[in-house]
């Protein structure tokens, strides 16, 4: 019996050919993409599709399950800190200036590579699967599920909000209200293609953060969100008038760190051999420990 995944495409991705899907936001090859078509392997909507077709919101694009025949990408030697790891996933922490997988002119030197090696020198052949993603700046918590299944179950926790992402930022100022919610939809920067930023028209993005600690004029935050936007926590903070430290698209260059300080502290999930919470915690880089003069003693989450 064939399984199917099933995908429900955003506004963000609307306009995507269903090739483009396939390659951009799955990754798929172009091979896999052909053994697919040969299988009847892809619904849109409950009925066979071109690839030239363009998606629109809401769409419901059904991929069928293939056996792993390959990583995806590259594998390429290279260390990776191994946070959490069970017979369904792992979860990496991700350092700075890393991109998660391949994109653009970028084909080597991501986690994405480095865990493919890594499954290469166990003998095992697993597409590399981020469950979600990082931006190259941010450091922290990134799940990679290890076969198709986990990683529906793993999208489905996603859509439910029963898996969860916290994170840690350092942001300009003494931000007030100390606590609170932001709750602003974003959408395609009007003038500039990659950036996003507040609109109306855009899709709901509810941000919300405590302030942990304050130093001098700098706010450590911590952030939970109820949506995963793109460039979510930066907009919305540079949004309330508190960018990131060192977000040189959102706000400014920092004399104090080279990157956006924003750290993805942990994730929680749950298990999907038992369905108990898994709550999984990266240490803070030492660029953010040091800025919190912290290196030793890192406050602990509430």
């Amino acid at each position: 019996m064939k399984s199917f995944q099933t995908h429900k495409i955003s506004s963000e991705q609307a306009g995507l050919t269903v090739e483009n899907y396939l390659k951009q936001i799955l990754h798929q090859s172009g091979r896999t993409i052909q053994k697919l078509t040969r299988k009847k392997g892809i619904i849109l909507n409950g009925k066979p599709v071109f690839m030239q077709k363009p998606l629109k919101a809401n769409d419901s694009l059904r991929v069928l399950i293939l056996e792993d025949s390959s990583y995806g990408v590259q594998p390429e030697p290279g260390t990776i800190e191994i946070l959490y790891e069970d017979a369904y996933l792992l979860v990496l922490n991700k350092p700075p200036f890393q991109l998660v997988h391949p994109t653009g002119q970028t084909t080597t030197g991501t986690l994405a590579n480095h865990l493919a090696h890594h499954f290469a020198k166990q003998g095992v052949v697993s597409t590399v699967r981020a469950v979600h993603r990082l931006d190259r700046e941010t450091s922290g918590c990134v799940i990679f599920a290890k076969d198709a299944r986990s990683q529906s179950l793993l999208e489905q926790q996603l859509q439910a909000r029963t898996l969860k992402r916290a994170y840690w930022a350092l942001a300009c100022g003494l931000v007030k209200p100390p606590s609170g919610t932001i709750d602003a939809p974003i959408g395609p920067h009007p003038n500039l293609p990659n950036r996003r930023a507040i609109n109306r028209q855009g899709e709901t993005a509810i941000t919300h953060y405590r302030t942990i600690r304050s130093i001098t004029d700098t706010s450590l935050l911590e952030l939970t969100l109820d949506t995963g936007r793109t460039h979510q926590i930066r907009v919305h903070l540079a949004h309330l008038g508190y960018p990131i430290l060192g977000d040189k698209m959102y706000g400014l260059r920092s004399p104090f760190i080279s990157r956006q300080a924003l750290h993805a502290t942990s994730v929680t999930f749950e298990h999907l051999g038992n369905s108990q919470p898994v709550t999984i915690t990266a240490p803070l880089p030492a660029d953010m420990a040091r800025m919190i003069d912290c290196s030793d003693s890192t406050p602990e989450l509430n």
